[in-house]
Formats: structure tokens, sequence, C-alpha cells
């Protein structure tokens, strides 16, 4: 699978199938995870994993209620550690830079994840100090993201999406500049199909060890 099939059919899935996801699945999405870019390569990402039902009902519960997460059988959820990021960066550590770098880590997951054939959801409502009470986070410890994690039991359609013409511009905000991606992107996705069919070939006929 390449990486346009992950960012393009990646969805965010609210059902899951009650099938237990391996622990080595579990430890590639955070691998990936902690390969996405930081500021200052500080890196300041830190996560919890959430098995125990107890745990994600209150988790649930703190993220305004939202029950799909307590049916997901594995729960991450990805915190910034507030002191390392100010310490290098201040003020615009503490408002801007965690939020970009955990913004980073938590796509990269999630990719990951679709890759391995799961699905998550990128949770970003919930109550921070009920989490972190829950959490027993200390206060350096800020909550960010909430993902559940499972093997996804719905499709969901693919959202609208606003047009890159009407939200791209040229030199300067205000100028427009139409970008021809579409063509781009059909000769990407030919592109890779021939490449995974001369892999499939190759290792048919034992050319290639994986």
């Amino acid at each position: 699978m390449n990486v346009f099939d992950c960012i393009f059919n990646r969805r965010s899935i609210r059902k899951f199938e009650k099938k237990d996801v391996d622990d080595k699945l579990i430890g590639l999405i955070l691998y990936a995870g902690t390969h996405a870019p930081s500021a200052g390569n500080v890196q300041e990402w830190r996560f919890v994993i959430i098995k125990d039902m107890e745990q994600k009902e209150k988790i649930a519960k703190a993220a305004w209620d939202q029950d799909f997460i307590k049916t997901a059988p594995v729960v991450i959820v990805v915190c910034a550690d507030m002191e390392k990021i100010s310490l290098k960066y201040g003020e615009r550590g503490e408002k801007l830079y965690f939020a970009q770098d955990i913004g980073a880590c938590v796509q990269n997951m999630l990719l990951a994840a679709y890759a391995l054939d799961l699905g998550t959801c990128y949770v970003g409502a919930f109550d921070d100090k009920k989490i972190s009470d829950i959490l027993q986070l200390p206060n350096y410890i800020r909550p960010v993201a909430i993902i559940p994690i499972g093997y996804p039991a719905e499709k969901p359609d693919m959202p609208k999406r606003i047009p890159i013409e009407n939200i791209t511009y040229f030199n300067y905000y205000g100028k427009k500049y139409e970008i021809e991606y579409k063509p781009l992107l059909e000769y990407i996705k030919m592109a890779f199909k021939e490449i995974e069919e001369k892999v499939k070939l190759s290792l048919k006929y034992k050319k290639i060890k994986l």
C-alpha cells in the first residue's frame, strides 16, 4: 500500500469489530508516530496505551460522552511534555510548537494504522483536566489527542473536500493560483499499480525476497 492510498482512503472510524489488536501492530503505529518532525527535534510526544474497559469508559465520558471510544480494543492518548518544549522555545513552544509536533505525530499514526488495515479516529474534544486525572499525568504532561484503534466495522464515504483552487494563492494571499493536480494523481496511481504488479510477479518467481 503506497502513501497516497493511505492519505486519500483513510477515514475516521467510529465502529469497531470485537477483535483484539496485536501489540506488535500497536508498536509499529507508535514507531511511526515517533518519526514525525518536531521543533528542534525535541520529540515531546508521550503515549498512554489503554486497554482496560473501566479506563476506556472514563476516557469516553471525559471526551464529552463520545461512547464509541470505549468500543475500540485499544485507545492511545497522545500527550505533550510541555516542560521539555517550553525549556527550548518558551512561550512559542507552549502555544504553538507542541500542537504542530503532536499533530504531525498523530497523522503518522493514523496513516500507519490504515496501512495495517486498522481503523482510527482523531479525537480532540475532551476535558483536559479530567483526562489528566484519569491517567494520573504529571502537571507538565498535557493530553492532546485520543486515538481509538481497532479493526473497522464500517466504511464511511469520503467527506466533501474544498477544491484546492479555492484555497490556494500565488506569491501573496488573495491572488488565485490554479493547480493541475488531478492528472498528476492519476499518473501516480498508475505508476504505483505498475510497481505493485512487478513486485507481485517477482515474488511469484522468487526473484525478490522481502
